[in-house]
């Protein structure tokens, strides 16, 4: 089938690539031309565990292809994908512009039936208002269809390829045919396509993203509780985990979720909800925990440092919002590197893949090491932000040369209290216990 995916962020760049995997034709619309010349040339413009192999493969074989020019990239197409951005807006609601943008574009260059399809994360009611603005100049034949995707950065090509569920909303038995179509092979073991209408299909993804986000802020909350009564998180979380209704996942306490999701999702759920009159006030504790726990490790560490952390040198190990992944929107450890700056303190980081991106963001407000352990020359405290599982099994004998007070802040629990503590470190996490 010919399809056409708008927008070549991480959404659309993984879904055009994914579905020229399977045999489509695959043109992807952008309007950053530096961009899609990179992309014609080679060049992958987002890091994405797995992704770079294929996308080299489609490419070469002539199955993904990229241009500026809108009308060229639908020619012909069955589909037409909407991998756009919906940015927040002052207050909180997903900004629509793009979508409904390129909705009117399309509206002057459609010219025979095409399912249009709302990728992007959208509020309830865009797909009627993609239909009018489509309508506004085309009075052909064509449908619009709802369907979120629910990709998790660092392994978002095996859940493309092998998803756990498929969600398509749309009334039209015609474009029923077309999804179904498109999407078999990525469910040939089973899992399910999940019909609904458009409304449901877009409270969908909002309804997972602000469950999720809020299995994490309960933990984070438990963590808060155990570290004032004595207990050890890690115990809570295998005792509750265990319990199917529960489930093990996003049960780990840290210092918040970030993201390009989690946060925007959940405001634009709130504001949804505010929009007709409903005061979903779970989704504003949530909000308000995830805020104050991405600055948690900081009372631990002025605590040690006796309130000034004036003139003191801090390595951080972590950038990006979670591991394998260069995105680093909203993430805790820019919060924490602004607090430190703000007090006087200075910062070397480290980071495998984000370093680029904070570079473009922060320029020589922070040094950045090529490695781990050059991170920790001069450094006072190491302070760890981000789980790579290159941090998991350091050189502690190598580190206690370099850090000078031997102490350890860890924002993602890496490491066994007791073990570290044994080597001579101070040691402190999130829930659990600590030598202070």
């Amino acid at each position: 089938m010919k399809i056409a995916v708008v927008g070549t962020g991480y959404v659309g760049l993984v879904t055009g690539t994914c579905f020229a995997e399977t045999g489509n034709q695959v043109t992807c619309v952008d309007i950053d031309s530096s961009k899609v010349e990179k992309l014609t040339n080679g060049q992958i413009t987002i890091f994405e565990p797995g992704l770079e192999k294929i996308f080299l493969r489609n490419l070469k074989e002539g199955r993904l292809g990229f241009t500026t020019n809108l009308a060229a990239g639908i020619e012909g197409a069955s589909a037409i994908f909407l991998a756009l951005p919906t940015p927040p807006g002052e207050d909180g609601s997903a900004d629509l512009k793009y979508v409904l943008g390129v909705a009117r574009d399309l509206g002057k260059l459609l010219k025979g039936y095409t399912v249009i399809v709302d990728k992007s994360t959208v509020p309830v009611g865009t797909a009627e208002k993609v239909r009018a603005a489509v309508a506004e100049n085309y009075t052909g034949e064509f449908d619009v269809v709802s369907n979120p995707e629910f990709l998790r950065e660092g392994v978002a090509v095996d859940d493309f390829m092998k998803p756990d569920r498929v969600v398509i909303g749309t009334h039209s038995d015609r474009a029923r045919k077309v999804m179904g179509e498109l999407f078999s092979p990525f469910v040939r073991s089973g899992n399910p396509i999940i019909y609904m209408d458009e409304r449901s299909a877009e409270l969908t993804k909002y309804a997972a993203n602000a469950f999720l986000a809020t299995k994490i802020t309960f933990m984070n909350e438990i963590a808060q509780l155990c570290e004032r009564l004595g207990a050890d998180v890690d115990m809570v979380r295998l005792g509750i985990g265990s319990d199917d209704r529960i489930g093990k996942r996003f049960l780990f306490p840290g210092i918040g979720y970030g993201g390009s999701c989690f946060p925007k999702d959940v405001q634009a759920l709130v504001k949804s909800a505010n929009e007709v009159e409903y005061d979903f006030r779970i989704l504003d504790a949530v909000m308000d925990v995830n805020e104050r726990q991405k600055l948690h490790l900081v009372p631990k560490i002025r605590r040690f440092f006796n309130g000034d952390l004036k003139g003191r040198h801090f390595a951080l190990w972590g950038l990006a919002f979670k591991p394998n992944t260069d995105d680093i929107r909203e993430a805790p450890a820019l919060y924490m590197i602004e607090t430190l700056l703000d007090e006087g303190a200075t910062v070397t980081a480290f980071d495998p893949e984000a370093m680029g991106n904070v570079k473009a963001l922060l320029g020589d407000r922070i040094q950045f090491a090529s490695n781990p352990y050059d991170a920790l020359m001069d450094a006072d405290a190491l302070i760890i932000a981000t789980e790579w599982n290159e941090f998991r099994t350091p050189d502690f004998s190598r580190m206690a040369g370099m850090v000078k007070s031997k102490a350890i802040f860890d924002g993602r629990n890496l490491f066994d209290v007791q073990a570290v503590k044994r080597l001579g470190f101070h040691y402190e996490s999130i829930g659990r216990p600590s030598d202070r």
